[in-house]
């Protein structure tokens, strides 16, 4: 049993503070959950102290779910992993802000993921979900390829998918490219008006692009030419992220996100042999990250 200085045993507040949520999980040194907590957004993107007001919401349910005031959390360890923590000035502000806890480190969302998928050892993770990212965790070294934000980056990823499935769309419609049955859906979806099309496009964001992902994945199922070769580009991005990440030493590397097992079945069988299994979550490695005891170690 792990114990705090003064003889009560250490407990571990595990927060995955993600731009759709934030999620907070209080265990025992063992793994064992007692409590836990939900609240809104907490990337940064949303201002920092709305970032702080989820994450304390979060991680202050969990509190109350395990019957620990905060004025009594003095022998948690907390690890917080929070979406955008790189943004300038973001982590100095985090770490400024006031905690009940014995002591509190941050990470960034990537970082708690590649944690968790390896049971704190070291390894590599590529995310494919509305974004893409490869991480590392390497010899204490954490490497990052990509990621660096859509549509200059994130390839691979849903975003990805919907730009490519709408700019080939409005290829199909002037007649410079074939029209198919993928193509013809995303023209109702417009009302087969590329007028309207371009105003959807100036307020969209990623994540009305990735809404577009599922049916490229529907239709490249059922065979779609233009659906599949969208598909095969969408892997040959990820495929390179994951190489790449083996280059540059990685012994595991782990798929995720909620585009990864689709995206797992388009990759090369060479690289898909080479993929390990995640041991663990996002909050696993929150988790790790307070000092929790890696499990099975």
């Amino acid at each position: 049993m792990t114990t705090a200085k003064d003889g009560v045993e250490a407990l571990f507040m595990a927060v995955d503070g993600g731009g759709t949520g934030c999620r907070a999980r209080l265990e025992t040194a063992d793994g064992k959950v007692i409590g836990g907590g939900l609240a809104g957004p907490a990337a940064t993107r949303f201002g920092v102290n709305a970032s702080w007001d989820a994450i304390s919401t979060a991680f202050s349910n969990a509190l109350g779910e395990a019957g620990i005031g905060r004025s009594d959390a003095r022998h948690i360890h907390a690890g917080i992993g929070v979406a955008g923590l790189s943004r300038q000035g973001a982590r100095e502000a985090l770490e400024a802000m006031e905690h009940p806890f014995a002591s509190a480190h941050f990470a960034t969302d990537g970082e708690i993921a590649c944690l968790g998928a390896h049971g704190g050892r070291d390894g590599a993770i590529v995310i494919v979900g509305t974004g893409s990212c490869g991480l590392a965790r390497l010899s204490g070294q954490l490497i990052k390829i990509g990621g660096y934000g859509f549509p200059i980056s994130d390839e691979g990823s849903g975003a990805y998918l919907g730009l490519r499935v709408v700019r080939a769309a409005m290829m199909a419609h002037d007649g410079r490219m074939a029209m198919t049955a993928l193509l013809g859906e995303i023209m109702d979806r417009f009302g087969d008006d590329p007028g309207n099309a371009v105003q959807w496009m100036d307020q969209a964001t990623a994540t009305d692009y990735a809404a577009f992902a599922p049916i490229v994945v529907r239709h490249a199922d059922d065979g779609d030419p233009t659906a599949r070769r969208i598909m095969q580009d969408a892997a040959a991005a990820i495929e390179t992220i994951g190489r790449t990440l083996f280059e540059r030493g990685a012994e595991r590397l782990s798929l995720i996100g909620g585009l990864a097992s689709v995206i797992e079945s388009w990759l090369a069988p060479d690289l898909r042999r080479r993929l390990s299994p995640q041991l663990g979550d996002s909050l696993d490695g929150a988790a790790i990250l307070a000092g929790r005891p890696a499990i099975g170690q």
